[in-house]
C-alpha cells in the first residue's frame, strides 16, 4: 500500500470515528426539549455527554489536521469552496461548546432556557451540514484546471446533498435517542425509547434512498455490500431497542453510521474531490498529496500517538459508563 492510500484510509477512519461519536452528542442535543420536561431531566440528559463531548470533537480536529498535512491541495480546495458552509458549522460548534460549559454557571431559569436553545441549534446545524458537505465531496463539485472551486454556496445545495443532510440529521437523532436509553434510568430513558420508533420511521427510508442514490455513482460490489450491511445494522438496532436491548441497539446505530461513512469513502476513492466540470480536473490521492518524506514522518507520529489517544478515550468511557438517574443530580441544582 502506498503512503497516499494509507493516509486516505486513516482520514476515512478519523471521519468515521468522529461521525459515530459526535453523532450521539448531536442527537442528545437535538432531543433535549423532547426528552427533558423539567430542570432535573435536563441535567440528567446533558450529563450523559458532559464527560465525553469535547473528547469526541478531537476526532474532527485530528481529521482536519491530517487532511492539511497529508493532502494539502484537498484541504485548500475544500476550505475555499466550502468556506461558508464550514464557517457555519464552526460557529455552531463553538456556541454549542459554550452552552455546554456556561449553562450551569448561573442558576437562573431564563439563563438555562437560552443556553438550552443554543444547544439544540448548535447540534442540529452541524448534523445537517456535515451530511451536505460529505455528499458534495462524493458527488463532486465544479473545479477548474487549477483545482479551484468555481461554484457558489448554492451550488452545494443540490437534491443529493440535501438528502444526505437530512439523512445524517435524522440518523444522529435516532443514535442520540438510543444512547440516552442506554445511559439513563427513569423518565428520560422512557421518553427516549418512545422516540425510537417514530424516528426510525423517518430515518430508514431517508437512509435507504441516500445509499441507493450513492450507488448510482459507483455501484461496485464493495459499496453494495457496505450499504446492505448498513441497512441491516440500522434495522437490527431498531429491533434491539424495541426488545429493550439498549447496548445492542447502540451498536447497531453506531455500525450504521460507520458503514455508511465507509460506503461514501469507498465510492470516493481514488479521488478525494471529483470535478463535475471535467474528470481530468479532479483531485486524487496522488495529485493532492504531500511529499513522500512528509507522509513518512506523519506515519511514524500516527503509529506512536494513535494508540495512546485511543486508550485514553476508551478509559474515559469506561469510567463514566454508569447509567444516570434523577437521584444523581445534587439537591442544590434540582432546587434551582
Amino acid at each position: 500500500m502506498h503512503l497516499t492510500d494509507l493516509w486516505f484510509l486513516l482520514i476515512a477512519v478519523l471521519w468515521t470515528g468522529y461521525l459515530v461519536l459526535e453523532g450521539f452528542d448531536f442527537g442528545v442535543g437535538m432531543l433535549l426539549p423532547v426528552v427533558a420536561k423539567d430542570a432535573v431531566d435536563r441535567q440528567v440528559t446533558l450529563r450523559t455527554i458532559g464527560p465525553v463531548w469535547d473528547g469526541n470533537e478531537v476526532w474532527l480536529l485530528v481529521a482536519g489536521g491530517a487532511t492539511f498535512a497529508a493532502f494539502p491541495f484537498w484541504y485548500a480546495t475544500l476550505f475555499s469552496g466550502f468556506y461558508l458552509a464550514l464557517l457555519i458549522i464552526l460557529v455552531a460548534l463553538i456556541v454549542r461548546g459554550l452552552a455546554l460549559e456556561y449553562r450551569n454557571k448561573l442558576q437562573d431559569a431564563a439563563w438555562h432556557r437560552r443556553w438550552d436553545l443554543t444547544i439544540v441549534i448548535g447540534s442540529a446545524v452541524p448534523a445537517l451540514l456535515w451530511g451536505v458537505a460529505l455528499s458534495d465531496i462524493v458527488r463532486g463539485v465544479p473545479l477548474n484546471a487549477n483545482h479551484d472551486f468555481t461554484g457558489t454556496f448554492f451550488t452545494l445545495l443540490h437534491p443529493y446533498a440535501l438528502l444526505g443532510g437530512l439523512t445524517t440529521l435524522t440518523l444522529f437523532a435516532l443514535h442520540g435517542a438510543i444512547f440516552l436509553a442506554l445511559k439513563t434510568h427513569g423518565p428520560v430513558r422512557d421518553r427516549a425509547r418512545s422516540l425510537v420508533l417514530p424516528l426510525s420511521a423517518v430515518t430508514v427510508p431517508l437512509a435507504a434512498a441516500f445509499l441507493l442514490w450513492t450507488q448510482s455513482y459507483d455501484g461496485s460490489w464493495i459499496t453494495w455490500t457496505l450499504a446492505l450491511l448498513a441497512a441491516a445494522a440500522l434495522l437490527g438496532g431498531v429491533g434491539a431497542s424495541r426488545a429493550g436491548r439498549d447496548g445492542l441497539a447502540f451498536l447497531g446505530t453506531a455500525a450504521t453510521i460507520g458503514l455508511a461513512a465507509a460506503t461514501l469513502f469507498v465510492t470516493l476513492y481514488p479521488d478525494v474531490l471529483p470535478s463535475t466540470t471535467d474528470p481530468a480536473f479532479s483531485l486524487t490521492t496522488t495529485n493532492a498529496a504531500s511529499t513522500p518524506y512528509t507522509l513518512k514522518i506523519m506515519t511514524w507520529v500516527a503509529v506512536i500517538c494513535t494508540p495512546i489517544v485511543l486508550l485514553y478515550q476508551s478509559y474515559t468511557y469506561w469510567v463514566f459508563r454508569q447509567r444516570l438517574t434523577r437521584d444523581d443530580i445534587p439537591q442544590v441544582e434540582a432546587a434551582a
